[in-house]
């Protein structure tokens, strides 16, 4: 009977126990730094009519790394959450507002100013991703 025998470098071995030890704080900070290149797309493709309204762009914001309990995903949202007063002196909701801006309406003269799929970019995105990753993972 045929016997074989391998030799893994010991640089390779510490890289994987390093991984396996920090994997699930590593994909954490990697979804959030995706999360802070979004926002930051978000903000600075947001309508003019948005950026004045600093009470509704307070409402912009990002949660907390979380686990999904389906599937054990580590995600994290982006988006308006919460209520803001609006000229008036009304509570809307800054979800609702933000719709409108996104999608338009089609029974009043506010165009759709779609800004929010824009700011997925996928590029930068991954490549904030992978910067976090180069810390964790060095490549002697």
């Amino acid at each position: 009977m045929a016997k074989a025998q391998f030799e893994i470098p010991a640089e390779l071995i510490r890289q994987m126990n390093d991984l396996e030890h920090n994997t699930e704080k590593m994909m954490g900070e990697m979804v959030e730094a995706g999360a802070k290149t979004v926002l930051a797309k978000i903000q600075e493709n947001a309508p003019a009519a948005m950026k004045k309204d600093a009470e509704l762009m307070q409402c912009l914001g990002t949660t907390k790394v979380y686990k999904t309990p389906s599937d054990d995903g580590i995600n994290v949202k982006v988006g308006f959450s919460g209520y803001f007063s609006n000229q008036d002196g009304q509570r809307t909701p800054a979800a609702l507002v933000a719709n409108v801006f996104e999608y338009g309406r089609s029974t009043s003269p506010y165009p759709k100013q779609p800004f929010m799929r824009k700011s997925f970019n996928k590029t930068a995105i991954t490549k904030a991703m992978e910067e976090v990753q180069k810390k964790y993972i060095k490549e002697d």
